[in-house]
């Protein structure tokens, strides 16, 4: 059996199937085969990793694909990122909380993969896009200039053979092109990450019986938060699914919690139980509930191109992967879809591939190196009350400010903006690399056990400016305002980057000061331009190093 098509998206699961859906939206006409492994309807709750979505994965979701009903009517709504300093503890209300005390402007959502994949493929075929099932990619033959790539695949005994103008490797991890190309990439970024479901609530709300702690969030829902519990080298996440599930995950650098100390449900508890104690108590007298367990090595890795002028692409975790702590993937996921969708207009429009195919892949590429320098050596960091807190603050700066810019504002494919921005855009990315290093020996310069960890909530709905800076997402901007946008923002994150620089100084006993002295030399944050604050405003004692 052969047929011909217009695109073949080799797997049908988050990545593949948003695309389709794009595309057909772009272009009605166009003739889409997604092949997909395993059988839909896929089980709810105990499916895949990738719950947690953030404002440009949502945005994509909602905005660009048309699924706010039911996102709204089917998933749940998220209450933000929420972090607690809780390693070995079980007084959740007695330790530093990080979040936002009401939801900002712009929405997000806890997917429940299986509904969502279950949803999306019933829409792919109401649109007119052809869904298998059951298929079993075999063979790859990509063509040369001009003529069509070849799929063989199997259903069941059958071997079926499709051609397509365009081919799309959406099929996650096994990475069929990336192996067929020799395109894998590895990274410096070393961590491991164990996850289960369980049939249950967790309901972190009810982790206190204290009115003033449970008061804090209007509403009191911080269930409803991707929950990270933090330590040195390692962060716990807790994400409600609308099945009434709850997702629980592991994620850990390699060097301080190897993979083998938690690699099956019974390690994993007995991790918990020693580094979130409150967790295991949470979850000890339910292992009946467990619905799956699953892990990775080394879950982050590279790729050395996506996107190409001779009409082949990679999307999802068959290009490249990076972490989950602030929940990229769908935004990755969105990203790419968006540049494949371009270059296939310019293809039916008639117009040359190659040079903007390079273009957008290394976009894509700076965007990925810029994200991925929050995670690279970070994971130390965790465990410190003081100096996490500084890195949320400037992580959603750079990503709420740059990067969402460009992707709220539909500007991924504008190359004239990018190129009238480039030195601003060069100057974010060397201020973030600049920060996270800063960041880096600021937690290092004093041992950790004498850091306060003060019971107070760090409400970052209380800084004015961040609020802000999350609700400027919604605002419609033209070039001229788009250019002041993104120039603003410049210079908000040199301000932010000196008012660090100043804390951290402040911060760090003297004796220990050398290991910042070259850094701070070195660095370009400039002076301190506005007496406002940007960070959270503590009293004094609580951020000095205790005695």
């Amino acid at each position: 059996m052969k047929t011909r098509h217009d695109v073949v998206i080799a797997g049908g699961g988050l990545a593949g199937l948003t695309l389709a859906l794009q595309l057909k939206q772009r272009f009605a006409d166009l003739d889409i085969l997604v092949l997909e492994r395993r059988i839909h309807p896929v089980p709810e709750a105990a499916h895949k990793v990738g719950e947690s979505s953030v404002e440009i994965g949502a945005n994509y979701f909602s905005k660009v694909l048309g699924l706010t009903e039911h996102l709204e009517q089917r998933q749940l709504k998220k209450f933000g990122f929420r972090f607690f300093s809780s390693e070995r503890r079980r007084d959740i209300d007695a330790v530093t909380e990080i979040g936002a005390s009401r939801f900002l402007s712009v929405p997000s959502y806890q997917i429940d993969r299986g509904i969502f994949e279950n949803f999306l493929a019933e829409e792919a075929a109401r649109c007119g896009v052809t869904v298998i099932c059951g298929a079993l990619v075999r063979e790859i033959e990509l063509g040369e200039t001009g003529t069509a790539h070849r799929v063989a695949y199997a259903v069941g005994d059958e071997t079926r053979e499709a051609e397509s103008t365009w081919l799309v490797d959406a099929c996650g991890r096994a990475g069929l092109l990336k192996k067929k190309l020799g395109l894998a990439e590895a990274n410096a970024h070393d961590a491991n990450a164990v996850w289960f479901r369980m049939k249950d609530r967790i309901t972190i709300d009810d982790w206190s019986s204290d009115p003033a702690w449970r008061e804090r969030c209007d509403p009191q829902a911080r269930w409803q938060s991707t929950n990270h519990l933090v330590g040195a080298g390692y962060w716990v996440w807790l994400i409600p699914l609308s099945s009434g599930s709850h997702s629980v995950g592991i994620v850990a650098d390699a060097k301080l919690h190897p993979l083998e100390t938690m690699n099956s449900f019974d390690k994993a508890m007995q991790w918990l139980k020693e580094f979130q104690p409150r967790v295991f108590d949470e979850l000890d007298d339910k292992r009946d509930r467990l619905l799956d367990f699953a892990f990775f090595r080394n879950f982050s890795y590279g790729c050395k191109q996506v996107f190409s002028g001779q009409r082949w692409a990679l999307t999802g975790e068959a290009g490249l992967f990076l972490d989950p702590f602030y929940s990229p993937g769908s935004d990755f996921i969105g990203i790419a879809n968006t540049y494949i969708t371009e270059l296939i207009a310019r293809d039916r429009a008639g117009r040359p591939l190659a040079a903007h195919a390079t273009i957008y892949d290394q976009i894509f590429h700076s965007f990925y190196e810029s994200t991925l320098a929050l995670y690279t050596d970070q994971y130390a960091i965790f465990g410190d009350p003081e100096v996490l807190p500084v890195k949320v603050i400037w992580d959603y700066t750079y990503y709420w400010g740059v990067l969402a810019q460009f992707f709220f504002q539909r500007r991924l494919a504008d190359l004239a903006a990018f190129s009238e921005l480039r030195a601003e855009l060069a100057h974010c990315q060397a201020l973030n690399v600049e920060v996270q290093a800063l960041l880096r020996a600021w937690s290092a310069a004093r041992p950790l056990a004498q850091v306060a960890n003060p019971a107070v909530m760090l409400d970052q709905a209380s800084l004015p400016w961040f609020s802000d800076l999350n609700k400027s997402l919604n605002d419609t901007l033209d070039d001229a305002g788009f250019r002041k946008r993104i120039r603003h923002s410049a210079r908000q994150m040199r301000t932010l980057a000196a008012e660090i620089a100043e804390r951290a100084q402040a911060s760090v006993p003297r004796e220990a000061m050398s290991a910042l002295e070259g850094l701070l030399a070195e660095a370009d944050f400039g002076p301190l331009e506005t007496t406002e604050h940007l960070l959270f405003d503590l009293p004094v004692e609580e951020h000095v190093v205790a005695a």
